[in-house]
Parts: C-alpha cells; structure tokens; sequence
C-alpha cells in the first residue's frame, strides 16, 4: 500500500527524520496561516505531478489559497487531487538521494544513496548510486552510515545527521513493515541542516493486519482501477498503448519484457491468474477495452486454465462490447487447438509462440 507523501512524512517525523513544517487541506478555506514561504503539493500516488502542474510556490495565505484552490480537483495521470500539502519552502544547498527497499534475491534490505538527488534514481550512472545489502540477522551496523556519508563526501556535520537519518529510515522500515522507503530529494539547506524535501513509502499489504492505522486509509485509484479491485482482477495501468491479457504473474512479465524487446510498449495488463470462468474472462475483456489500447495481446498458458474456456469467454466479451480493436491471441496448454481455432475463426492474429505474439502486437501498436 503506498502511503501520501503528508502520511509518509508523518511516519517519518515519528521515527525521529527532520521533515519541513506543513500543513494538509482538502480545501482553500482551511488556509488560515503560513510558516513563512510555502510550496502547495498536490497529495497523489503517481510520479510527474510537478510537470503536471501540480505543485506551486506561495509567498502569502492568499497565494497559497489560489494555488491550492488551482491544484485540488485537478487529474493526473487519471488520479483526482482531493487533498494539498502547504509545505515550508526550504533554502536547498545540495539535494541527495536515500532510499531502501526489499532485496529479495539476497533476502534482505538494500540501501541506496547517491549525491545526485531530486531525479529518477533509474536515471543516476551506476558509479554515483551506492547499493548496500544489509544482512537481516544482523541488522542496521553503524559503519553503514559512515560508508553512505563517506561515499557521498559529506563536511562532518552534514555527515553526522546523514548517518543518523540512515539508521533511522531503516528502523521505520523494519518496524512499520515498510517494502520501500524513499526521500527524494533529500535536501541539505543552506544553514547546514539536513531534510526530507519529498518522501515515498510503501507498506506490505501482506502485513496490514498488523497496521490497523491505516485501514481508513482512501486509496487513490483510477476508476478503472476502483472497477478492477471490486471484481478482484490484477489490473496495472502503464505508459503505452498496448494491452496485455495473462494468466499469471510470471507469464505476465515475461509478456511486458518481450513487448519492450521488439519495440512495443504495455499501457495497461490484466492478470487472469488461473481462472477458467467464461465470465470472469469476460468482464476482464471489458475492463480492457475500457482502457482503450490500441492492440491487445492474450497470452495464454493453459495449465489449470482450459484454452477453449477462456476463448469461449473472449468471445462472448468481444460480441458484447463490440471493439475494433486488433486482438493478438497466443494460447498454449489444455484443449489449445479448440481454442486456437475458435479465436481465428472469430478473426483474430493467432501466434504460436510468445516472441511471435510480441512482434506481431507490437507492430499493430506501432502502426
């Protein structure tokens, strides 16, 4: 569960990480007084929210009131501003990058910093990224904090609250079960003080039942989103224009990275897991033809799944809503050649093979 930025920031303060003064409001009106310079930040769960115009500067209550009154209702990226944080303008020297998250391949957590900070940590050359895998039997050692300060050339008093904002972020992560905790940037002002500018966290959703703070918690979710969870599909929105149809979230990935190689790119998947219910396909066909791709790709493996049901299932969607949209269907397993003959009967790109329907849907994407 990805938390606001204001409730992020929130966990933050209670673990001891200096945090901006500011304030949360969900209307112009609750604006009474400010801290001195403000920044009004539009609270969503999506990136890019600056470009978007979600995010202006304020020197007075009635500045800020205007910008807030701007920024709230606005939509990006299909996520719907109900709330603004008035933030206190920081005087930013130098601008860092912290982070941990989960290291599944080493079972642990993996500490990141780089002194190139306010940018995708994706974007930072690999020699300015500091990656750290901490043991999880050993847990948070001091010479952790003193290799981060280290490597990002800190004077000693910059230094001194580096470490100790370190060992904090992994306490919080530790504690409040956290799969990542992010500040970016992490600002050093220019009276010496250390910050967190901007901060990410995301809770294990397996772990909520220990949380029960966050069960009111609203979720910021798209309306097809909203749509999806209430007919528990796996449903991601992306970037592109091609739509993904799998059963399983390994096929799934396996789906999106072939796309990508040939030049094509996923703007929505759906994860079928292993059902086999015509309706349950069906309304999953629905749901895409709703996010409007340009081409959908159904990639199917058929192990408890059975092919032909889930063709019967895309037919009786594609009678229903009616769509033009160009279907590429690969479908392997269980009564394959049923349903292989029923989806070409019905007019659709047939491929035998995964790379073959990743070619051949990225080219109708791209045409």
């Amino acid at each position: 569960m990805k938390l606001y930025e204001f409730k992020a920031k929130e966990l933050m303060r209670k673990h001891g990480i200096p945090i901006p003064m500011g304030q949360v409001v969900s209307s112009p009106d609750e604006i009474k007084a400010l801290p001195g310079p403000v920044m009004v930040k539009a609270q969503v769960l999506i990136g890019g929210r600056g470009k978007a115009g979600g995010i202006k500067p304020a020197e007075t209550v009635d500045e800020a009131k205007k910008a807030a009154s701007a920024i709230l209702g606005m939509n990006i990226k299909g996520h719907v501003t109900k709330q603004v944080l008035l933030e206190q303008r920081l005087e930013v020297d130098k601008e860092l990058y912290l982070g941990m998250t989960i290291d599944r391949s080493r079972r642990g957590m993996l500490l990141m910093a780089s002194a190139s900070g306010g940018m995708d940590i994706e974007s930072v050359p690999d020699d300015k990224l500091l990656m750290l895998s901490i043991d999880p039997l050993m847990g948070y050692q001091q010479f952790i904090g003193r290799r981060v300060a280290s490597f990002l050339e800190l004077p000693k008093e910059q230094a001194t609250q580096v470490m100790g904002i370190v060992s904090k972020i992994y306490e919080l992560a530790e504690s409040e079960d956290a799969e990542l905790v992010e500040i970016n940037p992490l600002v050093i002002t220019k009276d010496g003080k250390v910050v967190a500018g901007d901060a990410k966290i995301t809770i294990d959703s397996d772990a909520m039942f220990r949380h029960k703070e966050y069960d009111e918690l609203e979720e910021d979710l798209t309306p097809l989103e909203a749509k999806a969870k209430k007919l528990d599909i796996a449903f991601v929105q992306l970037d592109g224009n091609i739509g993904v149809i799998a059963n399983g979230a390994g096929l799934t990935m396996a789906t999106l990275d072939s796309i990508n190689m040939f030049g094509g790119k996923a703007g929505v998947f759906l994860d079928l897991g292993g059902t086999d219910d015509p309706e349950k396909v069906r309304e999953a066909m629905q749901l895409m033809s709703e996010a409007n791709p340009k081409v959908i790709l159904l990639n199917i493996f058929g192990g408890i799944t059975k092919c032909d049901t889930v063709a019967k299932g895309v037919l009786e969607a594609i009678k229903d809503i009616k769509t033009k949209v160009p279907i590429v269907a690969r479908i392997k397993g269980v009564n394959e050649e049923l349903g292989r003959e029923m989806l070409s009967n019905a007019g659709m790109i047939s491929a035998s093979g995964l790379s073959e329907a990743a070619e051949k849907a990225s080219k109708e994407s791209l045409r």
